[in-house]
């Protein structure tokens, strides 16, 4: 994964919804309509937000009827996940911060 990509999902995850939305669909997919209702959104705000979401991959989408239906991509998200933890500092010197 690319220092890019990373940073594409990071802007992506740094707004509150886009972040809960991350959240509901590690508990499976779930169809936009009850997106909507959990997080009490016009629909064209929800649509932006996953649009956002699916340009960075973290989400992936099909259309069933009216309704799209979302899900994390779940290859993405572990790539991204390896990535911040090989940036995380394992340790907490003070003396570091001198």
């Amino acid at each position: 994964m690319t220092r890019e990509e990373v940073a594409t999902i990071c802007k992506a995850m740094s707004d509150a919804n886009r972040l809960r939305i991350i959240e509901m669909l590690t508990q499976g997919e779930k169809c936009g309509c009850h997106i909507l209702e959990q997080l009490q959104v016009t629909q064209p705000t929800l649509s932006h937000h996953m649009k956002v979401l699916s340009d960075c991959e973290l989400v992936n989408s099909y259309k069933d009827g009216k309704w799209q239906h979302y899900s994390i991509n779940w290859e993405k998200f572990q790539k991204y996940k390896e990535y911040i933890a090989a940036i995380t500092c394992c340790c907490n010197r003070s003396e570091d911060h001198n």
